[in-house]
């Protein structure tokens, strides 16, 4: 009985040897799913934000004194010798000043007169002055409203150009302006 049951372990560990060691059946992958057509997706194309357009005055009101000046939107105005009338050639000039100024019309200008070298510091100052003055008048019979602008006389402290003959005066005996509010 004891060999019978020798026999009989034996036959079951080499059983179970044998299961054990039985090569495993190779798994198949799944096959891969069928190529479906997509469906076609037309791209919709979203509408563009556009930047919001802003006006002119929008643009104006957005910018710095200092980038406003820097810009010069008004021009200056020039002289002849020892006058303060205002010339032929500087009408124009005047009246693009007048109709930029109506296009902004919460603007306040300084007009600033100067002189060339010649004459006293005292008589510069006050043909300055006169300068400033008669284009300030100028501006107010085109429609500008004199509470808008001040004016100042710098005489001959602030040359335009430093030079010391006709030339240089011509560009120094001028009235320009000064955006010193919006």
């Amino acid at each position: 009985m004891k060999k019978f049951l020798v026999l009989f372990l034996t036959v079951i560990l080499v059983l179970s040897f044998a299961a054990s060691c039985k090569k495993k059946a190779k798994e198949v992958p799944p096959p891969p799913p069928q190529a479906q057509e997509q469906p076609k997706v037309e791209k919709v194309e979203e509408p563009a934000i556009k930047e919001p357009v802003l006006t002119e005055e929008e643009i104006f009101m957005k910018k710095t004194l200092e980038e406003i000046n820097q810009e010069k939107p008004l021009a200056m105005i020039h002289f002849d010798y020892d006058k303060y009338n205002i010339r032929p050639d500087a009408v124009p000039v005047l009246e693009a000043n007048a109709s930029w100024l109506k296009k902004f019309p919460t603007v306040k200008i300084l007009v600033e007169g100067h002189c060339d070298e010649r004459g006293t510091e005292e008589y510069n100052l006050a043909l300055g002055e006169k300068r400033a003055k008669s284009t300030m008048d100028y501006l107010v019979s085109l429609g500008i409203s004199a509470d808008r602008i001040r004016i100042i006389s710098y005489g001959k402290s602030q040359p335009l150009d430093p030079g010391h003959d006709e030339t240089a005066w011509a560009k120094n005996r001028r009235a320009q302006f000064l955006i010193i509010g919006k």
